[in-house]
């Protein structure tokens, strides 16, 4: 009961102590917490389904390009040695920042402000079993840019374009990394290019959808760096709300629901 109520303190400090434009959400993950901003880019499915995505090793060194908030280290944590994450935007790097410490991962998650484009200033090559990504979905001349400057980022390619974050990715994997990705079904073919120009096959591919009745609006792919051409598994596609609206088992399973 002692350890209930300290700890029940101690979130209420930080809540106390947060901005008026911040939250903390619970990441239903080991009691992992994260301080988001209202006006920048919040996590959402996409993002939890990626980290869930590789069949992760413990003795693996991870990367998450462009980590937002730091979500999909703070998922991943326990599962693997050591994560390392970069953003380019300085108001969710110090998010990603402060989150790590509030998680007591200081040991396991080291998150730096940066673009990507410049990782080979940043971090030596073929350092990293795995790597990991949500990138903006949309060219910048697809869609309506939200207005505030965090979120047209996160959703557009403003800062980096899928040919970014997959050269960034090649150059951080080990031979037979993996690479793995969330993003849209229709850039299924400039993702294999893309891919394949940068030495990685595609080797996994599983699409998702809202509901059984829908079209897939999402899918998560991964590729291995210097992998032979073909072998590609096309995997189940993951459901995940049942007809009623209500979440799958796949996706309560996910949630540790």
């Amino acid at each position: 009961m002692e350890n209930s109520e300290k700890n029940f303190r101690d979130w209420s400090e930080i809540i106390a102590g947060l901005s008026p434009d911040e939250r903390l959400d619970d990441l239903l993950c080991s009691g992992r917490r994260i301080i988001q901003n209202t006006k920048e880019f919040c996590f959402s499915l996409d993002a939890v389904l990626l980290a869930h995505y590789p069949r992760y090793k413990k003795h693996w060194r991870v990367f998450d390009l462009g980590t937002g908030t730091g979500v999909m280290p703070l998922l991943i944590a326990d599962e693997v040695k050591e994560i390392h994450a970069l953003e380019i935007n300085p108001v969710m790097a110090s998010l990603a920042k402060r989150n790590v410490v509030l998680n007591n991962l200081q040991e396991k998650i080291h998150v730096s402000e940066g673009d990507y484009r410049r990782i080979r200033e940043l971090y030596p090559p073929e350092s990293f079993d795995c790597v990991i990504a949500n990138p903006p979905y949309r060219p910048v001349n697809q869609g309506q840019l939200n207005s505030l400057d965090g979120v047209a980022r996160a959703r557009h390619e403003v800062t980096a374009t899928l040919q970014d974050v997959v050269k960034a990715a090649r150059y951080l994997l080990r031979f037979r990394g993996r690479f793995a990705m969330v993003h849209l079904p229709e850039r299924l073919g400039e993702i294999i290019v893309a891919m394949a120009e940068n030495q990685i096959q595609v080797k996994r591919l599983q699409l998702v959808q809202p509901k059984p009745d829908k079209p897939s609006n999402l899918m998560l792919i991964e590729g291995v760096a210097g992998a032979a051409p073909g072998g590609m598994k096309a995997e189940l596609p993951l459901i995940v709300h049942e007809a009623d609206g209500s979440y799958t088992r796949e996706i309560l399973d996910i949630y540790n629901m």
